[in-house]
């Protein structure tokens, strides 16, 4: 039995109430499962653990999963779900709820924001405009503490984009980014270096013709050619944010020099590196790696890049970011639990202990006592399924089928819970 240790402040909306069990569950900890425990919830922390079930518990699992909230280090859904189609905006407090909510069912409590700096130019569209980005951070920030998920901010910056640099140093200074990620998306490298199979692409996605696409792509390519400033941009920028504790990371690297320059500004994280050669480089520069939900799910990159599968199989990925579609993490983590001898504690750990590690989130990231009881209640089967989410003990999301023990029926003197469609949580 663990005992509480007290390492972290409950959310100020918690409920008052003192205690909460949570029973027969599968619990996934950081380096075991436990087949069937329960957890102890106390002023929004994880008070403590057990190896067995409890009796007179306020939740009963019945045996589904029960894992650490998902902590999603970059996420690209909140740019369309303020701009749903091309032209047309909802009101952004209408659109970030929404996402808070989706989120929310998809088993994520902490959420970095991915938001773009990339510049009005022709081939940049509003939605990742300056004066678009900077508005969606004032409105995530406004609403932080009427959100169901923690919301942070990701700062995905455009190295070419040299004129975001003083909105970034403000926000910096203003605490309202968490993390930047340092980025390059001219064809010819990084995400894009077949240049043939990005202009076929970029054809077929906008409806134009090949030579039309052409065209575009050698004016930017030309244009990132002519930005001789890039090194001292990047410099600057990076030892700005150094300076107050805000993490760096790098976007689509694909070569070991590039690996070795961006760790040299002080870069802790390779987001979605594009060869297992960078991969491999970033580990043994102590760097972390970060890939994506869907890459792991489907077993390869849509840009046709490195599979999240094979880094994992490989021991080379940390992370799992949810990128542009939340409900494939649960799935991934069931899925990569199957292709190496940690099994779920280790596929777990790359939505939890992980990027908390990464993210300097010392007060979650495990079911761990004196934690915040961020948790992820889930089925395996007939398909991977977030039953309910609590975040720093109270439940944030919930489709009914994990029913509070209060609605107990008696029979022959016991209470046993009434039956729910629990979809099987056992293999």
């Amino acid at each position: 039995m663990l005992e509480r240790t007290d390492r972290a402040a409950p959310h100020r909306n918690q409920p008052t109430k003192q205690d909460l069990w949570l029973s027969e569950f599968e619990i996934v900890l950081r380096d075991r499962v436990i087949a069937n425990g329960a957890v102890r919830i106390e002023d929004g922390l994880i008070a403590e653990i057990r190896d067995q079930p409890v009796e007179n518990a306020d939740f009963v699992g019945g045996g589904r999963l029960l894992l650490p909230g998902f902590i999603d280090m970059h996420g690209d859904m909140v740019e369309r779900e303020v701009e749903p189609r091309s032209g047309v905006h909802v009101p952004m407090e209408i659109g970030i709820a929404e996402l808070d909510k989706r989120l929310a069912s998809c088993g994520v409590t902490t959420a970095y924001a991915a938001l773009s700096f990339i510049g009005n130019s022709a081939t940049a569209a509003l939605l990742r405009s300056e004066e678009h980005t900077s508005s969606i951070i004032e409105t995530i920030t406004g609403l932080k503490d009427h959100l169901l998920v923690d919301h942070r901010i990701h700062a995905r910056f455009e190295v070419t984009f040299s004129a975001a640099v003083g909105v970034l140093e403000r926000l910096m200074d203003a605490g309202k980014l968490h993390l930047i990620s340092l980025m390059d998306h001219t064809p010819g490298q990084g995400q894009y270096r077949d240049v043939e199979l990005y202009i076929a692409r970029l054809a077929k996605e906008r409806g134009m013709s090949i030579a039309d696409v052409s065209e575009v792509v050698g004016k930017r390519m030309a244009d990132r050619n002519g930005h001789g400033g890039v090194l001292g941009t990047l410099q600057g920028l990076s030892a700005f944010a150094r300076a107050r504790g805000i993490v760096l990371a790098s976007h689509d690297d694909d070569t070991l020099e590039k690996v070795e320059f961006v760790h040299g500004l002080g870069t802790v994280l390779s987001e979605f590196p594009v060869t297992l050669e960078a991969a491999r480089e970033a580990r043994r520069l102590g760097m972390y790696t970060a890939m994506g939900a869907p890459n792991a799910l489907r077993g390869e990159s849509y840009s046709g890049n490195l599979s999240a599968r094979q880094a994992y199989e490989a021991g080379l990925l940390d992370m799992l970011a949810s990128d542009y579609h939340p409900a494939s993490i649960l799935p991934a983590v069931l899925g990569l639990a199957k292709l190496s001898d940690g099994g779920l504690a280790k596929a777990a750990a790359l939505t939890s202990a992980n990027p908390a590690a990464a993210l300097g989130l010392t007060d979650r990231g495990a079911i761990e006592a004196g934690l915040l009881a961020d948790l992820v209640v889930a089925d395996r089967q007939p398909v991977p399924r977030v039953r309910a989410t609590f975040r720093a003990g109270r439940m944030i999301y919930g489709d009914g089928t994990l029913e509070p023990a209060r609605n107990r029926a008696i029979e022959g003197g016991r209470d046993r819970p009434l039956p729910a469609d629990r979809g099987q949580s056992q293999d």
